[in-house]
């Protein structure tokens, strides 16, 4: 006789930091379940402008919106109050509706949030339905959502353990280390294949590979740095340069006057989709932004990276992400006003010293948790069976870089 299935509620989006790990979260949990003979029936509740109006119809999830708002930050109480904000915030009483009647009718033995506004209605929503309520937060420091959440959870499993320090003791209470979820294919990378499927034939696979990544969309900013440095860096490195597909043209019109052998050690592309796993298995450094999927991949992966954090990022996760990595001699981070003799000076010692590369690795790799997804699993079924947070869950095989 067949048990019932597991029926899970995720909720979260709006960006891929907050959708992709909730992506992976249901398929190890789907995976997890399958071993053990059991159906995973799982229901998105999200909204329809956010990246998980896409992804989870993709993937086969059944999806549903509700009404949300985002509440823009300010330090000035006034613009707090903007006619924007309270018109937002006027939805959010209305998504928790929306959401109460998703969840009552779904009927989830747990819910699952992962950040963004619309876990706002679907996470009080739940605890109204009271059904278990397990948040992951992806970056250092918990964002406005999983704050707003934290008193309403049976779990808030935290990516580092940094984080912990920064918890009131109500919230330390629940939290559990589990790491941020990384698509398991990211791990699986083979540096020959990326040669084979870009042609990288020009490449010298004597001299280190550098990765330049500013995310799908690219950076004008990381371009404008990479793009001043070119020469100086191909003289000392192949680089893949992933500049996103608006400003490809411009760029590869700039390097038309590369000498023939450096261009030959250019490879200029506007997206790089499914061979990103062996692009980051070629890579021995990578220059890119610092957000939470990011790092959780370099980490995982053990790659030396110099970050240019994106200044704007909510709450400046970003510069704080940076940081965290660069204290522990595991990333270089390039804060402030970044110039390109600024990147020149981090990249440098990384492309001319094979024993600096390898030192940061092993830094950086001891921070990845490459296990996440299944650890998360792990506090998703606990929360699921009623069972309380045990002293030190989900801690196990904590970093040991000095601090």
């Amino acid at each position: 006789m067949h048990s019932a299935p597991f029926r899970l509620v995720v909720t979260g989006g709006g960006t891929g930091g907050h959708t992709y790990p909730a992506l992976t979260a249901v398929r190890a949990l789907e995976a997890r379940l399958a071993a053990e003979g059991r159906a995973l029936e799982t229901l998105w509740i999200g909204t329809a402008d956010g990246l998980e109006a896409r992804v989870a119809p993709a993937e086969g999830i059944a999806f549903t919106t509700v009404a949300t708002g985002k509440i823009r930050r300010s330090k000035n109480p006034l613009k707090l109050a903007s006619p924007a904000n309270v018109r937002d915030m006027a939805r959010v009483p209305l998504g928790v509706l929306q959401a109460r009647r998703a969840i009552d009718g779904f009927r989830p033995d747990v819910v699952l949030a992962t950040g963004g506004y619309v876990a706002v209605p679907a996470g009080l929503a739940a605890r109204m339905c009271h059904r278990p309520l397990v948040l992951h937060e992806q970056t250092v420091r918990l964002g406005l959502a999983n704050r707003k959440l934290a008193s309403a959870a049976a779990r808030i499993c935290v990516s580092s353990e940094s984080t912990l320090g920064l918890l009131s003791e109500s919230a330390r209470a629940i939290a559990v280390v589990t790491g941020n979820p990384v698509r398991p294919e990211v791990l699986s990378g083979q540096a020959d294949q990326a040669v084979q499927a870009l042609g990288l034939w020009g490449f010298d696979r004597r001299l280190p590979t550098v990765y330049v990544t500013g995310g799908a969309q690219g950076s004008q900013q990381i371009n404008e740095l990479v793009g001043e440095s070119a020469e100086w860096l191909l003289g000392r490195a192949n680089v893949i340069h992933q500049c996103g597909p608006a400003n490809e043209a411009g760029l590869r019109a700039r390097a038309v006057g590369l000498p023939a052998e450096l261009a030959a050690r250019y490879h200029l592309a506007g997206f790089v989709s499914s061979e990103l796993p062996d692009v980051l298995a070629l890579a021995d450094v990578v220059v890119s932004r610092s957000g939470a999927g990011t790092l959780a991949e370099l980490t995982a992966l053990g790659k030396p990276a110099v970050f240019v954090p994106l200044a704007s990022s909510a709450g400046n996760e970003q510069v704080h992400n940076a940081r965290h990595l660069e204290e522990a001699g595991a990333a270089v981070a390039l804060t402030g006003e970044v110039t390109a003799a600024r990147l020149r000076t981090a990249v440098g010692p990384l492309l001319a010293d094979a024993d600096v590369r390898r030192r940061m690795a092993e830094r950086a790799r001891a921070y990845g948790r490459p296990d996440a997804a299944d650890r998360l699993v792990d506090e998703i079924l606990s929360a699921a069976a009623g069972e309380p947070v045990t002293a030190g869950a989900g801690r196990r095989g904590e970093s040991s870089v000095p601090r």
